[in-house]
Order: C-alpha cells, then structure tokens, then sequence
C-alpha cells in the first residue's frame, strides 16, 4: 500500500482514503475476479443452470495461520464443502472481514492471499464482500464471515431422511487432523509436531460419489468431529449408529496428542473430509471411487445404521462396546 501504516489501524474502516486503498490494494488485488466490483454495493451474476443452493458460515479460528492452512483458505474450503456434501457445484461466495485494529497488514495480506488461491482452486469466484475494523482487544486479529452460492444438478438428492437401516458409512480419510494441528499450533500444553491440518476442498470426494446409486447422505464432519456426524445420524433416523474402532482412520500423531491430553479423536474436527452414509451393497464401489483419488486414499467403511435405540456405539478393538456419548462442552474452542 501506498502511504500507510504497516498495522491496520482504525482509520482503514472510516471509509476514507485508507479504507479504499485496504479493499483496493489488499482485497481486490488479490482475489482478481470479474465480478468483483468494489464500486457496486451488489454483484452481478450469470444465470444458474440447476437448483440453487445457499449456505453461510463464519470463522474464528485461532491462531490465524496454522500447519496446513489459515483462516483464509479455511474460510473458503468450509463455504465450499458445506455446499459440496450437498450435491452442489459452488459458484459464488461473498467474504466478510472483521480485522482487529493493530494486526499486520503483511500478516493480512498472506491470509487474503491464501483466501484468493483457495477460492480460484475450487473454481468459485467472490463476488462481493465488506470489511470492518473493530477496536484493539475486540477481534482476535481477524474474523470471516462467508455465504456461499451453489447450483445442484440433476443427479441424486441426499439427505439424511434417506438414511436406511442397514446402510453402511464410511469416512474419506484420517479423522482429527485439524483439530490436533491446530491445538499444537497455541502450544498451550508445552506440545509440539510437524501434523498438518487436512483443511482442504472436498469437491473432488463429493463429485466421485454422486454417481454410486445408492448414495444417501454425506457431511463434513467439522466441530464436534465424526461422532458428532454420529449423533445427527442416529437422532435423525431414530437408529442405533455402529462404529468400528478398528475401521476408523486415525493418524498415529493424532491418537497420541489425544492419550497424552485425554481428548477423543472422534470428536475432533476435520476440514477436508467427508463422512457419508451409502446402500450396503454400495459401500465398495464408493470406497473404490474414493480409493482412486490421492486425496481419498485413506477412505474406509467404518460402520452401519441398525435398528435399535437412538445411540451411538464403538465397538472396540477388543471386541466389547462402549458409547459414544452426544458432545456437550466444548473440547477444543476456536478451531474453524
């Protein structure tokens, strides 16, 4: 930027000159796209071929850059996946930055950077956005808000109404990735490791599978992790949700963070994966379809729907059970 500070001040969100050359210099350079207009208050859109589908999130994470990732790009990847495990093709998003008074306009530079490369990779354009300055102590450095565009073709319709008795569930890859990466990160209890987040766009892992007849359901399992994933499962269904200790992908990172501070791999959240639920007999066309792609490598059908009350269950490795109980506190705040 031209004149200014090397810190967001107060002044970038008056709607005077700094404001303009903080949206001009740092945001519109960066995401670079056609629709972009920042002398408009809307944006104009091309016309959608298919179903509309809309979804909004909001990002607090902490701290803002991460292994494998920072609140840019994961702002990006979430709006995207929500809409993805939905059937959807995101096409547009809209981006809302509250920035903290005294963060580095350097550091925000990289996280709107990593926000524009994330949204070009999955092929989805930001079209509108606003920022605001809040004062110092008052955000945490950064806060995102997304809403995000989507057009659902005329393939299968998922939902978790469509969930059977007997259906088999598998998860894309290896659970708990972000949350623990992320929890290093603050170095809170003296921890340290190389793990990366697995924030990624699960576009790929959605497309691969809403060609397998049989399809039902799928979601991205984010706070509150697989078992939470689980829960709204059974609770929706009023079924008995089995999962296989011995199936579910964990990294050996992860499960050892978890033994040491006394967490649950199960209730950590991933940002580039994909439970879903598929007709049993289904179960290994979609592991393959998933098998065949890098990212999708260490897929595995980890469970079933049963008749039975409405629970969730492990079966352990040593062949007993143990329930898997709805998450009620708040293991790990501010990780997405």
């Amino acid at each position: 930027m031209s004149d200014v500070s090397t810190h967001i001040t107060l002044a970038h969100g008056n709607g005077g000159r700094f404001m303009r050359e903080l949206i001009d210099e740092v945001f519109a350079a960066a995401i670079a796209s056609p629709e972009l207009d920042v002398h408009s208050d809307a944006a104009v859109l091309g016309a959608l071929e298919g179903e509309p589908m809309l979804t909004t999130d909001g990002f607090t994470v902490q701290p803002l850059e991460f292994p494998g990732g920072n609140i840019g790009s994961l702002a990006i990847h979430g709006t995207v996946n929500d809409l993805a495990v939905a059937g959807a093709e995101p096409r547009y998003l809209t981006v809302n930055a509250l920035i903290e008074e005294g963060l580095t306009l350097a550091q925000l530079q990289r996280l709107v950077g990593s926000m524009a490369d994330a949204a070009r990779a999955s092929g989805v354009a930001i079209v509108a956005g606003d920022t605001k300055v809040v004062p110092r102590g008052q955000g945490s450095g950064l806060y995102l808000a997304t809403t995000g565009l989507g057009v659902r073709g005329p393939g299968p319709r998922l939902g978790i109404d469509r969930v059977r008795v007997g259906d088999a569930i598998l998860v894309s890859g290896p659970v708990g990735d972000h949350g623990t990466a992320v929890m290093l990160a603050r170095e809170q209890f003296g921890l340290r490791g190389d793990l990366h987040s697995d924030s990624a766009s699960v576009l790929p892992l959605s497309r691969a599978l809403l060609d397998v007849p049989g399809l039902r359901f799928m979601r991205d399992p984010t706070r509150g992790g697989l078992a939470t994933v689980a829960h709204e499962v059974a609770r929706a269904t009023r079924t008995r949700v089995l999962l296989r200790e011995a199936a579910i992908p964990v990294h050996d990172p992860v499960r050892s963070v978890c033994e040491m501070l006394g967490y649950d791999p199960y209730y950590l959240a991933c940002e580039g994966r994909v439970v879903a639920v598929v007709d049993a007999e289904q179960a290994e066309a979609a592991l393959a379809a998933w098998h065949s792609l890098e990212q999708g490598r260490g897929a595995a059908i980890i469970g079933r729907v049963e008749e039975g009350p409405e629970q969730v269950v492990l079966e352990t490795e040593l062949g007993g059970e143990r329930l898997l109980e709805e998450l009620e506190d708040d293991p790990l705040p501010r990780i997405c």
